[in-house]
């Protein structure tokens, strides 16, 4: 699983014109499944992301999660984070997962997020989303949680 994580002020998800998710400071992460991934790989994931340290504490140093924090989380599925690059000038979608993998480990993210935090939005999985967000330092991070005996 990846998690694409940016602190921000503010951020937005619309879809059709409506806004769908919205949150003021806190993260918003991109989610991924890839091939292979299970619960376990999403569980893995949301207990980093949670505890993850990118806020600042009163010294200035990212010492305080989104949890500490109480900010806000909006999560958007998004596939393309597992495209493979390594060649050629269109990337190659084939490390993701199926989409009803993706959807249903994308959905099995959003509930236990729901169940331990507590400003929780999201995107819509496979809609056309329009995302607006204003990054806070800018501060981004590539989490990434490979499944058991997974070589990458």
């Amino acid at each position: 699983m990846i998690g694409l994580l940016q602190r921000v002020s503010e951020a937005a998800v619309r879809v059709d014109g409506q806004t769908v998710g919205a949150i003021g400071p806190g993260l918003m992460v991109l989610v991924c499944a890839e091939k292979g991934d299970t619960e376990r790989e999403a569980d893995l994931l949301l207990t980093k992301l949670l505890g993850y340290r990118v806020f600042s504490d009163e010294a200035g140093k990212m010492n305080r999660s989104v949890t500490d924090v109480k900010g806000g989380l909006l999560l958007v599925p998004q596939f393309t984070l597992a495209a493979d690059t390594k060649s050629g000038t269109r990337p190659s979608f084939s490390p993701a997962a199926a989409p009803e993998d993706g959807r249903r480990l994308f959905e099995h993210v959003v509930r236990q997020t729901r169940e331990r935090h507590g400003i929780v939005e999201t995107g819509v999985f496979g809609a056309d989303m329009k995302v607006s967000l204003i990054n806070d330092g800018p501060v981004t991070f590539w989490l990434r949680i490979d499944p058991v005996g997974a070589a990458r």
